[in-house]
This record gives C-alpha cells, structure tokens and sequence, in this order.
C-alpha cells in the first residue's frame, strides 16, 4: 500500500480506532507527566503568574522545559527577546520531529499544523516505534492520538498543580523523573538493528552528554539528531558501495 493510498483509507471508521491505539499507547507515561506538571505549576506560581496565566501557557505552549524556563525568566524579569530566543532553543528539536514524521505520516496542510501544535518528544518517539506495527502504518489518527493523551493528562494536572501546589509534595523528591529516561531507552532499544545502529548510538549518545555541559538541552538534541542522521547515513551509503 504506497502513502498515498493508506490516506485515502484513513476513513473516521479507520480514524478513531488508530487515535485512540495511540491514545493508550502513551498512558503508561501518565506517572511521568503528572508530577512534572504539577512541579510546572508550582513554579509557574512561585514565579509570580496567575492561575490563569499558568494555565493558558499549558494550553497554548504545551512544551514541559519551555514552560519552566520561561516561568523562570518571567520571575528573574527577562525581556521578552530573552524568553522567546531560550524557548526557541529549547524546542528546536521538533523540527527533527516533524521532519521525520513528515516521510512516515501522509498528512494535508491543516493536519500539519496540529499535529505540529501538539507534538511532544514522548509523542515522537512511541509514535515511530508502533508505526511498524499499524495496520496500513502510521497513520494521522495514531499520532494524534498518542499527542492528545499527553495533552489532556498535561493540563488537568497543571490545573491541579496551580490551585494545590502548596500542599502537594515536591515531585522530584518521588523519584518519577527516571520514567522518562526509562521510556526512551525501552522505545530505542527494539531501533538497535544492526552494528550501525548501535555505533550511532553509542556515538550519538556520548556527544550528547558533552554537549550538554555546554549547551542548552533543546540545541543539543538538534546538534546531536542532524550529526546521528548524517553518520547513519554514511555509514549506510559506504556499506552499499562495498
């Protein structure tokens, strides 16, 4: 079935089942992304923001590491240059993202733009590991899908973060930020097919962490994720040409 076909197919009879495969595909994630939102909202509230305003920033912006530090500049007084340049560098690896979920996914212009709007690392990543395994592959309906859980759970706990964040217990003191970590390796470990694929891994694993010392985590993600590609894909072309 080529891409353009399996478009064709994606009837709401064939949406909603794959949107919500990809809805439950992104629960076990749930532990991770409540305690880091509500760890959002109480900083966002300890900065000086509003209920409102923490919550409209979850709305709109929908970005976990964008949000903490645009709620900290906010408190340190930065100028609005300032916020948009670090949020910009923080997310610059969607662009990675939607690159690569453009050659996987059909997609029409306005799915474009939401699927853009909504897109998450978490998202990203369970949404290629399972794309394999849809019937007639990925499709918009699963992305979606697997975007909105992460979406829902996001701001219903930066709701309750902002009204109870004075008496909840400091998030990371509960240990959930290693479900993250933890996620990711499961999703990256089944990719690992092949002696060039662990290499670049290993390569790409190993500058990200010096880069990280240096950089902002968003920028390193870019760095790290354009340098991956073009090694796997030289290592690919000289592996044809022998």
């Amino acid at each position: 079935m080529t891409r353009s076909s399996a478009f064709l197919r994606e009837t709401p009879a064939s949406f909603w089942p794959a949107f919500w495969r990809g809805f439950r595909a992104l629960v076990p994630l749930w532990l991770g992304i409540i305690p880091f939102a509500v760890a959002y909202a109480v900083t966002a509230r300890a900065a000086g923001l509003s209920t409102w305003a923490t919550q409209l920033m979850s709305l709109t912006v929908f970005a976990g590491a964008s949000q903490f530090a645009a709620a900290g500049l906010f408190a340190g007084g930065a100028s609005t240059l300032g916020i948009v340049a670090t949020t910009f560098l923080l997310n610059a690896r969607h662009v990675l993202y939607g690159l690569s979920l453009a050659r996987e996914v059909p997609l029409t212009r306005p799915q474009r733009m939401l699927a853009a709007q909504f897109l998450t690392d978490e998202a990203y990543g369970v949404a290629v590991v399972n794309g394999t395994r849809e019937p007639g592959g990925l499709s918009f309906g699963f992305v979606l899908g697997a975007e909105l859980s992460l979406y829902v759970v996001w701001n219903l706990a930066t709701f309750a973060g902002a009204l109870a964040g004075g008496v909840l217990p400091d998030p990371a003191a509960l240990g959930v930020g290693v479900v993250f970590p933890l996620a990711f390796l499961g999703l990256l470990v089944p990719l690992l097919v092949g002696r060039e694929a662990v290499f670049v891994a290993l390569v790409s694993g190993l500058a990200a962490w010096g880069l990280s010392r240096v950089l902002p985590g968003g920028l390193v993600v870019l760095l790290v994720g354009v340098g991956g590609a073009l090694l796997g894909a030289g290592l690919v072309t000289r592996g044809e040409r022998a």
